[in-house]
Formats: C-alpha cells, sequence, structure tokens
C-alpha cells in the first residue's frame, strides 16, 4: 500500500487528531469532514476503535503500511513493552528527528529535506527517511543547505526540542543522545490498541 497523499487537513480531522502537529486543522471545525460530521458519530466497535488507534499513528509519522508493520515487528524482538519499543523505533527515524530538531515545520517538510539530500548524519549525507538512528549519532544540515530559508524559518519558530536531543542553534546540529521514553512520546496514543489489532 503506497503512502498517503491526500489533503491531510480532511485526515486530521476524521481521526480527531492533529497530524501536523500544529493543530490548526482542528481550530475552526473539531469534527469529521463531510455532510454527517457535525452530527452524532457512531459508536465505533473494539476493532474500530483499534484500526482507528493504527491509522492515528501510522498518518502521524507517514509511514506507509508495510514499513508500519515491519517495525511493529522488529519492536517484537526487542526486550521491554511492545508497543512502547514500537512508538521509540517510529520516534527513531532520521525524518522525524529533523522534525523534532525544528528543521521542519511537519514531518512531510522534514521528510522532503531528507530525500532533497540536505541532511548529514556523522558527516555523511543520508536520503533515506525511514533510517533509524541510534543514540551517539549526530544529525546535522549539509553545509550548502544552510542558509535554506525554510529551515531558518522553522528554526526561528521552534520553541522545544526533546531531551533526548543535544541541539546546537547555531551549527543546525543535534546528536541523538539516547533513545525517548514513553512520556515523552505523543500522549494522545493508546499503544495497547495497536499492538491488540495486529495481535487478533
Amino acid at each position: 500500500m503506497s503512502r498517503y497523499t491526500g489533503p491531510s487537513w480532511k485526515l486530521s480531522r476524521r481521526l480527531g487528531i492533529s497530524l501536523s502537529g500544529t493543530g490548526k486543522e482542528l481550530e475552526k471545525r473539531p469534527y469529521a469532514p463531510g455532510p454527517h460530521g457535525p452530527g452524532q458519530r457512531k459508536k465505533l466497535s473494539e476493532y474500530g476503535l483499534q484500526l482507528q488507534e493504527k491509522q492515528k499513528l501510522r498518518h502521524m509519522y507517514g509511514v506507509n503500511e508495510r514499513q508500519f508493520r515491519r517495525t511493529f515487528d522488529a519492536a517484537g524482538k526487542m526486550s521491554g513493552k511492545h508497543g512502547e519499543n514500537f512508538m521509540i523505533l517510529l520516534e527513531s527515524r532520521l525524518d522525524n528527528l529533523v522534525y523534532r530538531m525544528g528543521l521542519a515545520r511537519t514531518r512531510r517538510a522534514a521528510r522532503q529535506l531528507v530525500n532533497h539530500g540536505h541532511v548529514l548524519v556523522d558527516g555523511s549525507r543520508l536520503d533515506i527517511p525511514s533510517y533509524r538512528v541510534k543514540p551517539g549519532q549526530t544529525i546535522s544540515v549539509r553545509e550548502k543547505s544552510l542558509n535554506l530559508s525554510v529551515v531558518k524559518e522553522s528554526v526561528e519558530v521552534t520553541n522545544f526540542v526533546p531531551e533526548y536531543l543535544n541541539f546546537d542553534a547555531d551549527k543546525l546540529s543535534a546528536t541523538f543522545t539516547r533513545l525517548p521514553e514513553r512520556s515523552e512520546l505523543p500522549a494522545e496514543i493508546n499503544e495497547a490498541l495497536i499492538v491488540e489489532f495486529y495481535s487478533r
């Protein structure tokens, strides 16, 4: 299944969550799109709730179904809680960490920066958004790309960088110091429902 490329605001309203992280999608109309959106919503079955939770997380990180399932299976081979490990692996993706550094306003924009070769990992150019960054590795912007207006504007408006990233705003680089804890990951996701969905 290919990656979703349709209208992201409609998708955010359908899932009831801000996929861009800005919250703008739900400001004016915090209900599902379409003629039946503002009215009473049909109660979801247990399967429906599990599926919705999976779709929330999948679209939040912009991952296609095959990659999502592969990451879920990899998390199951790690020690600890399956659901937490799964979210930690998604959070460790290169495109997500570029977004967390504040180099892009959305994960979609971060993925584009990586795809276009503007990002270095340990000094080497890397254009694979799904690359899993390991603790101790350094993410930086290529020297030729330091003056990109998109990056500069994004860094100016970013007021929060997670503690697991040691960010240098002058050099536009960050060291991934450790794996994130569950309290630092999206609180609106109930990962237990996703584990239940795939365990059917």
